[in-house]
């Protein structure tokens, strides 16, 4: 394979490493067409167990080890109940935000019950719009406090007299737009939040909290300045190629111009933290280069264009490079960016599809396995020096990269990106100015067309190998692909230790000959 575009990666072993939170590998489920019935949770099907929990489904997604679950919603919960959804006498409810009737037969206890059996710590998003701060606060005294109060023993009741402990908690969803309901002024919602904060730290103390924000200076500041101080996330959220109304996903260009968007969204969520005095992290708990397509009109036509969303053409390799860039700038943010939760995890646009004979991993499945678990715990200092490409009228970086070092071992994992649809791209890997001796070993995800997906009748069109990519500290990287390397060099155990570096993870790129 001949080289065209070149880069460097100039890994700093001096300067600190972050180590970076595994919550940035988070999901997100809501109550929308098959993610949930039908999803992870089909009572009946031959492949369900005895709860109704899909267990091919739970098998697939041990595979990324994913660490937390945002639920259940998104637009949903802004009018959802979660009394509607324990106990035994259950009454299915009309959804308010997507027009359809909810069983209700998968609830808290069934959440918390699927988290465990994943292995995955649950994060529970409150009703923010036709619900109350009092509401909240006794859905966390339901899940949290010992017996011995009015919904603890509710839910010791339900055959469930241990507390669960959540530990992560969400005040609203997106209660900025005016598609949500109960969508809030910045004023009223700065001081709903307050309330809101206050009565659940008042319930319990321990549990990390955050609230629905935008990256916006005159909607965040106010929320920061009144509730900051009981806060521990802002959350915000992010779909760049927008399909709610028309279902016509980007090619694969088009794509690799909002690589760019994800990381600038989060410079400037860590702006306005820091105009607001207040110590917070960024949980980007809702993101995907694909919008869900639900048409808002009313009728059954719109609710049946949902399945679109299940055409296994649209997840392409342009998505495995999108959630590698994702991901990328997440970890160059990991001071900053303490979560992320990639929505949905199942159907819709989620990395994995689930049919009534099994599932399909689709392209970004691969990416986020890779991601999970090739990476090592740490984010060392790098600068990306790399050629630019025209995509779709946006001067884009051929190459993205961030550099990772086991912070026992002093084992060396980088992950490369190469956003071009057509042209190899030769990376050299360099440490304090040096090319590092030795093989390159690689987990490599590509395919012989950036329009490539993964489907039931072909599963494995797209899929990882193992191979040798290159040696002292030069790679070839394939076009549209990406790559996690390992160097044979290992760093002192004291390299780059022992600080925290604000937004000072390289991210500069320049054009090279």
């Amino acid at each position: 394979m001949s080289a065209g575009p070149s880069a460097r990666i100039d890994i700093a072993t001096g300067r600190p490493t972050v180590a970076y939170s595994r919550d940035l590998f988070g999901h997100f489920m809501e109550h929308f067409h098959r993610q949930v019935y039908g999803g992870i949770f089909e009572p009946g099907s031959p492949l369900a167990d005895e709860q109704g929990f899909r267990l091919d489904v739970l098998d697939a997604l041990r595979e990324l080890r994913i660490p937390t679950v945002r639920w259940p919603g998104g637009c949903f919960v802004s009018a959802y109940h979660w009394l509607d959804g324990v106990g035994p006498a259950r009454l299915p409810t009309y959804d308010k935000a997507w027009r359809v009737t909810d069983p209700n037969t998968f609830g808290t206890d069934e959440f918390l019950e699927w988290c465990r059996r994943l292995g995955a710590e649950p994060y529970l998003c409150t009703n923010a719009g036709t619900g109350t701060p009092e509401e909240m606060a006794d859905w966390l005294e339901y899940c949290n406090l010992p017996e011995g109060s009015r919904w603890a023993d509710r839910r010791a009741a339900n055959g469930h007299p241990e507390p669960y402990g959540v530990r992560f908690w969400s005040i609203g969803n997106e209660n900025y737009g005016d598609w949500e309901i109960g969508a809030k002024s910045a004023t009223d919602w700065a001081r709903y939040v307050t309330e809101a904060a206050k009565m659940m730290r008042r319930t319990d103390p321990t549990v990390s909290l955050m609230a629905a924000a935008v990256d916006d200076l005159d909607w965040a500041l106010p929320l920061l300045r009144s509730a900051g101080r009981y806060l521990d996330f802002v959350s915000i959220h992010g779909y760049w190629d927008r399909l709610d109304a028309v279902n016509e996903p980007s090619g694969y260009e088009q794509a690799m111009a909002m690589t760019l968007e994800p990381e600038r969204a989060i410079s400037r969520m860590e702006a306005v933290i820091r105009a607001s005095g207040q110590d917070v992290a960024i949980a980007f708990d809702e993101w995907n280069l694909r919008g869900w397509h639900h048409p808002w009109e009313p009728g059954a036509a719109a609710i049946a264009a949902r399945d679109l969303n299940d055409d296994e053409s649209t997840y392409t390799m342009a998505d495995a490079v999108f959630s590698a860039s994702f991901l990328n700038a997440c970890l160059r943010h990991a001071s900053s960016v303490r979560m992320a939760n990639i929505a949905p995890t199942v159907n819709t646009r989620g990395p994995l599809f689930v049919h009534p004979e099994g599932v399909v991993r689709r392209t970004t499945f691969h990416v986020l396995a890779m991601y999970a678990n090739l990476l090592e715990d740490e984010v060392l200092d790098a600068a990306v020096w790399s050629a630019s490409t025209s995509a779709a009228g946006t001067e884009v970086p051929v190459v993205d990269a961030v550099a990772t070092v086991g912070s026992g071992s002093g084992a060396v994992a980088v992950a490369l990106v190469n956003k071009s649809a057509s042209e190899p791209a030769r990376c050299e890997i360099r440490i304090d100015g040096s090319l590092p001796a030795g093989r390159i070993s690689a987990t490599l995800l590509a395919s012989d067309s950036p329009d490539a997906y993964n489907s039931v009748a072909a599963p494995d069109t797209v899929h990882p190998q193992d191979l040798e990519l290159g040696r002292d500290g030069s790679v070839v990287l394939p076009p549209h692909s990406v790559a996690v390397c390992r160097l044979e060099t290992n760093l002192p155990r004291d390299a780059g230790r022992g600080g925290w570096q604000l937004g000072g993870l390289g991210t500069d790129w320049r054009p090279r000959a």
